[in-house]
Order: structure tokens, then sequence, then C-alpha cells
């Protein structure tokens, strides 16, 4: 007992205080950035959920504290400490819908909304509360999923692909996204990121495409990138069957996912990509890729690139030494891909990210504004960890709602367009 509060009250602000402390200030280098990452991923998203039980254990003790005679305030003055941080940290989670926002506004122009809203009433971008009661809970019964569609022939579940849809009403033309997963091209399946964007683009009358693929160490680089585009080269053949239209074809994808969407918006119809389906069109009509690794030779001179091209990079997704095979790397590198000629892009990336470091989403919109005739998007989100879009939360839900706007607007313009292009 410490004041006579319990021991164990103490413990959990203790905790508490440390989870607070991590996802406001994350603790640096490259392998406590690991633990640092879940740990401060969890906190910042959660932190309704934690302040709410924060406060409310605290209530209780102190009630049994007065009621008792004992004022615990060693334990009291961290819990009040930790409310303090997580309500700083919801704050600016809040504050995603006016950085999501602001990005937009510079890509595109003051009266991109007036455009959305001339077609769209449903573009609003509200906190969702009542979803974000049960974060964990992704359903929408105005969607429906078709599972395990084979895509590559191969008879595994690394060829197969989910497709949403909206449920009910059939959906016909309907523009379509694909969403690639992450998990450091070695782990990683199709239902476990991006569900909360599908879902809110399904809902919308989207078609949305969820891919498996050949994993590292089994498979190495860029067989990964080989099996997105076969999926690109399916959804041109076979969409249309679960109502989408083949012509307009938008890219979505995480971590490595965002390295792979980048990649594959940047290297439209390349044979070296396309083995056994070099006549496929691959072409993608708008990339929006989170927190992706977009350095892969270290051309940036950065030594977080550098530790990770020859620590991980190397030995378990390329299989080379960067010493020998510099090139190799450089083709996978997004950064150095980047050319006029690409899609309009939407990067996203958090600026407490200790997984991928923030300085390669910079480095990567730099390069691409001064190269690419499309429009190029770019929200740096203050306080954001990596992987903040796996689950609906404050800041996830701002985030879909403005890739909701930044696709909406593409497809709009596309349609548009001359001749549809």
């Amino acid at each position: 007992m410490l004041g006579g509060m319990p021991d164990r009250f103490l413990r959990r602000q203790l905790v508490t205080a440390a989870l607070t402390t991590n996802a406001l200030r994350p603790v640096p280098g490259s392998w406590p950035g690991i633990p640092a990452m879940f740990a401060g991923w969890l906190t910042s998203e959660l932190a309704p959920h934690l302040l709410a039980a924060t406060t409310a254990d605290t209530l209780v003790q102190l009630t049994r504290g007065h009621r008792d005679g004992h004022a615990g305030k060693p334990a009291v003055g961290l819990a009040v400490a930790s409310i303090a941080g997580l309500s700083y940290l919801i704050r600016q989670a809040e504050a995603a819908k006016d950085d999501v926002d602001g990005a937009l506004v510079e890509a595109l122009g003051e009266g991109y909304l007036d455009e959305l809203t001339k077609v769209h009433t449903d573009v609003d971008m509200a906190t969702p509360w009542r979803q974000l009661a049960m974060p964990f809970r992704m359903q929408n019964p105005e969607v429906e999923v078709l599972k395990d569609i084979a895509y590559a022939g191969r008879g595994s579940s690394r060829g197969l692909l989910d497709v949403y849809r909206r449920a009910g009403t059939p959906v016909e033309g309907a523009p379509v996204l694909l969403q690639v997963h992450g998990g450091g091209w070695t782990i990683g399946n199709k239902d476990q990121q991006g569900v909360p964007l599908m879902l809110h683009m399904a809902a919308r009358g989207w078609v949305c495409v969820a891919i498996n693929y050949r994993l590292s160490p089994r498979h190495r680089f860029p067989t990964h990138l080989v099996d997105v585009k076969r999926s690109v080269a399916w959804i041109r053949q076979n969409i249309e069957r679960y109502g989408g239209d083949p012509s307009y074809v938008a890219i979505t994808g995480g971590s490595a996912g965002g390295h792979l969407t980048a990649l594959a918006a940047l290297t439209p119809n390349d044979p070296e990509y396309q083995p056994g389906f070099e006549d496929a069109d691959t072409t993608l009509q708008a990339a929006v890729p989170h927190y992706g690794v977009y350095d892969f030779a270290g051309a940036s001179g950065e030594r977080r690139a550098l530790r990770m091209r020859d620590s991980f990079l190397g030995p378990r997704v390329l299989q080379k030494d960067p010493r020998l095979h510099l090139e190799d790397f450089e083709r996978a590198s997004p950064l150095l891909r980047a050319n006029a000629d690409a899609p309009p892009f939407f990067v996203l990336h958090g600026a407490h990210d200790t997984l991928v470091p923030v300085s390669q989403a910079r480095c990567f919109v730099r390069r691409l504004r001064e190269v690419s005739h499309s429009p190029v998007a770019y929200a740096e989100l203050p306080g954001t960890q990596h992987a903040f879009d796996v689950f609906p939360s404050i800041r996830s839900a701002h985030v879909v709602r403005g890739v909701d706007r930044f696709l909406r607007w593409n497809y709009a313009r596309w349609k548009s367009a001359p001749a549809g292009g």
C-alpha cells in the first residue's frame, strides 16, 4: 500500500503513464522503435477508450480513498497526468480532419470540395462516434464480401482475393479500389488491413478488391510486385462480373503495401514485372500509399534507410547484397521511379512513425512533385504512428473520409476527361 491506495492501482497508473508518454514522445532508435510503435499505435488510436478507463478507475479509487481516509497522491497524480496526455492525443487525432483537408486543398485547389458536393451529399468529415465505440468490430451490413477468389491460378491462399461491394442493390460500372496489405513483405493477409476504407468505399458504390500475394523469405522481390500486377490484370479481365469498371482502378496499401502501391503505380506495363502476361494493361488511375517504404536503395543517404536496406531488405526481401546489386534496389525504390506520367497520388504518413521514418515520405513527395504532371497530395499527421488506419479510430475515420474525397474527385475528373483518359 502507498498512502493507503492499493498497489495495483499505482501499477496500473505507472503502465498508463508509460504508454501515454511513449505515444506523445516515442522511444527513439531502430530496435526500440518496434515495441515503441506497437505501444504508441494502440495508445494513440485507442486514446478515448484508455481515457475513459483511466478516469473511471481514478474516480473509483478516489471514492474509496476518501471513504477510508487515504489520499494516494502519487498514483492519483500519475492518473491526472495520463488523463491530460490522453486528452491531448484525442485533440491531435481530431485535428487530422484539418490536416487531411488541408492536404487536399493544397493539391487539388480551393474549389475541390465544391466540385464534389455538386454530385455527392456524403463527403462530410464528421467523427462517427457510434462506429468508434467498438473499434475492432469491422462490419457494415450495407457491404457484402465475396471471399477467396483465385486470381493467379496457383491454388494457394497467396493467390486469392476478396471483393467488397454494396449489398442488396446491384452494382454496375463502379470504380475499383485495389487494397494491398502490408507486413514487411513477409507476413500479412488480405483481411487484416484497409478494411475500414474498403467498407466505407463499398458502401458508397465502389467495388474494392483485397489481395494476398506471395511473401518473403520463401519468395524474393519482385515476386510481390508481380502478384500485385497480376491482380490488376485479373481486375481488367474479370471485375465487370462483380459490378466494377475495369477501365478505372485505383490502388492503396500501407507499409510494405504502401511501397507496392507506389511502385505498381509508377511502373505500368513494365514487362520486367509481368512475366507471362506482358501484354496486360496494368496502368492505375490513382494511388494512395499509407506510411510506405519509398527508399529501398538508401538513395536519400539517410542512416535509417541504409540500415533497413542492409539489415532487412537485402537479406530478407531482395535476398541480394546491395553492395553488389545496387541497381536492383534502385529499381525497387519508388523514390527513384517517380516520373512525369505518374497518376494522381495521395501520400499519408505519421510524423511519429518509428518503423518507417516520415523523412521517406517527404523525400518521395518532393521528388514526385518535381516531375509528375498529376496532382500530388501529402498529409503528414502529427503525433501519428505506423498502422494508424488498421481499425476505426478518430484519426483513421478522418483519413478514410479524406481518401474518399480524393478518390471520388479523381474519378469524376477521369470520367470527364476526353475518351475517359
